[in-house]
């Protein structure tokens, strides 16, 4: 029994009323359809956040004027950062045909997040490990693609596994580790970089409004009432940082996937 739960205890005068830290439960809901097993709230919050990104970007693109105003200009400053700080570093003159697709990733990634801090809906898409699997995917199946068309499937995996320049005893140990990392590693951490700091976001977040709602709404007692206060301050501080970390992920998920793409059109020489 930790401490919380034993203050919790001590302070209600009550053995039946334990502070239960949140756990697993938080992400596992049940069909919102009977018998459609697959249709629960996160699949709906995907496709939720899929029809906001859509509708943003035809509100924002469909007909743009001349001097942007509303919808229109907060696109273009959404666009113009993904294309300054994500494609251009690593598309250079391929960075324009690209923008729609690291435009889309970015507005995606950003959209699941910020479900997490949405007051009544208050659940982050990406902390089920399905959704950044399937896009990281995605990702992983175009950059091969590009590479093996634009290189040629033995220029592919030579450029990858034999950077040149380098001694010839070397390759022994570097083409493996290289053939590991691009194939196996570099898709794993692409999407469960993303899925591990929402799942540990939404779970500090619960943590601490619970701590707050427990001591000061639900069991307000002289002894709780000061770590009831603790959690109230602490989930909004956690709420801001979140915010920043869910912006930060969208930034790299689209910054990586660029990364990638650049990587198989252009093989380093």
């Amino acid at each position: 029994m930790n401490t919380l739960t034993v203050l919790a205890s001590g302070a209600s005068g009550a053995s039946e009323d334990v502070f239960t830290p949140p756990g697993l439960e938080l992400f596992d809901y049940p069909p919102l359809i009977a018998g459609v097993s697959w249709f629960t709230k996160p699949v709906l919050l995907a496709l939720l956040s899929t029809l906001i990104v859509v509708i943003f970007c035809w509100s924002a693109f469909a007909k743009p004027k001349l001097v942007p105003r509303g919808v229109q200009n907060v696109g273009e400053m959404g666009y113009m950062f993904v294309r300054d700080q994500v494609a251009r570093p690593f598309l250079g003159k391929d960075a324009d045909r690209w923008m729609g697709l690291l435009l889309s990733i970015f507005f995606m990634v950003w959209i699941w997040n910020l479900m997490g801090v949405i007051p009544i809906i208050q659940f982050p898409v990406a902390s089920h490990i399905a959704f950044p699997i399937v896009l990281a995917i995605s990702i992983y199946v175009l950059k091969i693609y590009l590479g093996i068309k634009h290189q040629g499937p033995i220029g592919y995996f030579k450029n990858m596994m034999f950077p040149p320049g380098l001694p010839k005893p070397i390759y022994v140990l570097l083409a493996p580790i290289e053939f590991l990392s691009n194939l196996i590693i570099a898709p794993f951490t692409h999407a469960v970089r993303l899925f591990a700091n929402m799942f540990a976001g939404h779970i500090i977040l619960a943590f601490f409004s619970l701590v707050g709602f427990w001591f000061v709404f639900e069991h307000l007692t002289p002894l709780g009432v000061g770590l009831g206060v603790v959690g109230v301050v602490m989930t909004i501080a956690m709420t801001a940082f979140e915010m920043f970390i869910q912006f930060l992920q969208a930034f790299l998920f689209a910054m990586l996937a660029a990364m990638y793409i650049g990587n198989s059109l252009h093989a380093d020489h």
